[in-house]
């Protein structure tokens, strides 16, 4: 459950923090990504230099940090990650977290961020014990922070009691666990198009569009998270492979076909690509030259219905998404285009160059299906991927 999942590790400054080092190493053998944080005290116990070769990646420490703040780096902190583990989580950051304290980076982002997190306690026993603590993990327990431990034995200072960190083995295990319980599409296979096909006239022009691949990218990331085996069958675009898919890059709608047909069967298609309709009948094989002669005609074919051939395929899916960009008549045309493909929803949107949906990271989409037509308001991309892969899986229950 942790494949291609992005975890953000705040360490804490505990003695348990030399646990994290083997956490790291854990995490990533179940193929997560892993960005660390580590506060002040942490590094009195562990360095950013061994943090950052385990993790393979920069760790952060300073709410100033000038180039990281450039970008709002707390904020892309917060958001850029399907989770955040703290570990060890000390009594002072618990605290910080239930009073809602945000003057360092560690609880700055623990305040920004919107994703699930998880906090692995780790202190005296006495400190444990103590009414004001309790109250504290109450609190959090009580806002949906998944509480990890401790554990009982031996503590640091030679005691014996409540209060050792879990250890990193259980805490994966643990964390897999809780995510199983929001993976509604586990076990479930799902392919999605993504960005523009281009079809070629020679070696160098080519035939194309303006989508970028941001919404369909979005989807399979979402369809991922919530556990489904994805396989994104994509067209060219500038955009990082989405975690926890398999990714097919192609570039005409011919090869775009054939990439999807090989992903079957499964149980849920969502054609978001903007396939190009035509391409030349005839690609030249050397670059076509200007000789100041009249125009050459391009002769043009109609491509394949990539659609209409997954929606009436013997292998059919179970749900088949369609997307309808449409520059007028939206509504109208994204219905008959259901019926025509045979597709069970269309996602239709208003891609006029004023609305800057081609391209952009907004999206205003309308769900047509069998039962009528459903008006979403206008939402980031990666937001319309999650509200309509939450959708899917609804469906599919």
């Amino acid at each position: 459950m942790l494949a291609g999942k992005r975890v953000l590790l705040i360490i804490g400054g505990g003695i348990a923090a030399y646990k994290s080092l083997d956490l790291i190493r854990r995490l990533r053998e179940g193929r997560a990504s892993v960005r660390c944080v580590l506060t002040p005290a942490a590094k009195q116990f562990v360095t950013p230099l061994s943090v950052g070769t385990l993790s393979h990646e920069r760790v952060y420490d300073d709410l100033f940090d000038l180039t990281a703040e450039h970008e709002i780096g707390h904020i892309r902190l917060a958001r850029e990650c399907d989770l955040v583990l703290v570990a060890p989580a000390t009594a002072d950051l618990l605290a910080k977290m239930a009073l809602g304290l945000a003057n360092d980076l560690a609880s700055t982002v623990l305040l920004a961020t919107d994703r699930p997190i998880f906090v692995a306690p780790a202190m005296n026993h006495v400190m444990w014990g103590n009414a004001a603590t309790q109250e504290n993990v109450a609190k959090l327990a009580a806002r949906g922070v998944a509480i990890l431990g401790p554990d009982a034995g031996e503590l640091a200072e030679g005691e014996i009691g409540l209060g050792r960190m879990r250890e990193p083995a259980a805490l994966v295990a643990a964390i897999a666990q809780h995510l199983a319980a929001y993976a509604p599409l586990a076990g479930k296979r799902a392919l999605v198009t993504s960005g523009p096909t281009y079809e070629p006239i020679d070696p160098v022009r080519y035939i194309a569009n303006r989508s970028s691949g941001k919404q369909g990218h979005a989807i399979a990331a979402a369809l991922a998270s919530l556990g489904a085996e994805t396989t994104l069958v994509s067209g060219p675009t500038r955009l990082a492979d989405p975690p926890g898919c398999r990714v097919v890059h192609i570039e005409t709608a011919q090869e775009m076909l054939a990439a999807s047909l090989a992903a079957l069967p499964a149980d849920i298609a969502v054609c978001a690509a903007a396939v190009a309709d035509w391409r030349p009948a005839h690609a030249a094989a050397a670059k076509l030259k200007k000789d100041g002669s009249a125009p050459q005609a391009l002769a043009l074919a109609e491509n394949p219905d990539i659609l209409a051939t997954l929606a009436q395929n013997v292998a059919r899916p179970r749900l088949v998404v369609g997307f309808a960009a449409e520059t007028d008549d939206l509504l109208a045309h994204a219905a008959a285009k259901r019926v025509r493909k045979g597709c069970d929803w269309i996602v239709a949107n208003d891609v006029s160059p004023e609305t800057g949906t081609f391209g952009g990271d907004a999206n205003t989409v309308h769900i047509l299906d069998a039962a009528g037509t459903e008006t979403w308001a206008p939402m980031s991309k990666k937001d319309v991927a999650a509200r309509l892969a939450a959708r899917i899986a609804k469906a599919l229950a």
